[in-house]
């Protein structure tokens, strides 16, 4: 059984795209923990698994093998429904694209996630904590890119998620608003506690994990902690 202290247990996850002599492995044999409040930083190439592993602990796929314990349940023996509850009550994303409703105000598109979690913070909170307490009634036309990723993430943390999965969230942000992103999702968890999981091709940003986890074909290379995490300002690009 999984410790209690780790909030994820995974064990031989695996994940393999079609069938027969096309089938293309994703993930092979996957083992990690991670820990209550822990911040692990996910390297590797394009097609190396960083983002299968991320939409399978996030119940937006399902594993072919394995076990991914979230504090006790398998997330990979759950069915369409069972994960449709467990990505409600437990997990915020964050994507590389906003995927924010343009027709709705920042206020709005926090409020629409808050409205079917079971114990979420108010909307105007999620917004001030992420530095937007003074753009609420705006529409994401009238954002800057980092405003609308911050709007995004702000949309993640209502919840008050267990588990917040970020992947690539500053893959499409110049230095300056890829360091507010940063610094915003840092605070997020230390603030709420979430277990964060980080997809990035910036090797630099590894200095902000507590662990960082390196990915090569659909297998964990190497697992390396930080004696101490730096701020995103320390970051370069």
């Amino acid at each position: 059984m999984p410790e209690r202290s780790d909030v994820l247990v995974l064990r031989g996850l695996s994940k393999t795209y079609g069938e027969g002599p096309s089938a293309v492995a994703a993930l092979r044999g996957v083992d990690l923990e991670v820990g209550e409040g822990e911040l692990l930083v996910l390297l590797g190439p394009s097609g190396s698994g960083k983002s299968t592993l991320l939409n399978i602990l996030g119940g937006l796929d399902h594993a072919s093998a394995g076990r991914a314990f979230f504090r006790g349940d398998d997330i990979a023996a759950m069915d369409d429904q069972a994960l449709s509850r467990f990505r409600r009550r437990h997990v915020g994303f964050v994507f590389q694209f906003y995927n924010l409703i343009p027709s709705l105000t920042a206020l709005e598109n926090v409020e629409l996630v808050a409205e079917v979690a079971d114990d979420p913070m108010d909307a105007s909170q999620a917004l001030r904590m992420v530095g937007l307490e003074g753009r609420l009634g705006h529409f994401p036309a009238q954002l800057s890119g980092g405003e609308q990723q911050r709007v995004a993430i702000a949309r993640a943390i209502a919840k008050r998620p267990s588990l917040l999965l970020c992947d690539e969230p500053t893959g499409a942000l110049d230095i300056t608003t890829g360091v507010l992103v940063l610094e915003a999702l840092t605070h997020m968890n230390r603030e709420i506690g979430a277990a964060t999981l980080l997809v990035t091709h910036n090797a630099d940003i590894a200095r902000l994990a507590d662990r960082v986890i390196r990915f090569a074909d659909g297998r964990i290379r190497s697992i390396e902690a930080n004696a101490s995490r730096a701020a995103p300002s320390e970051l370069q690009w």
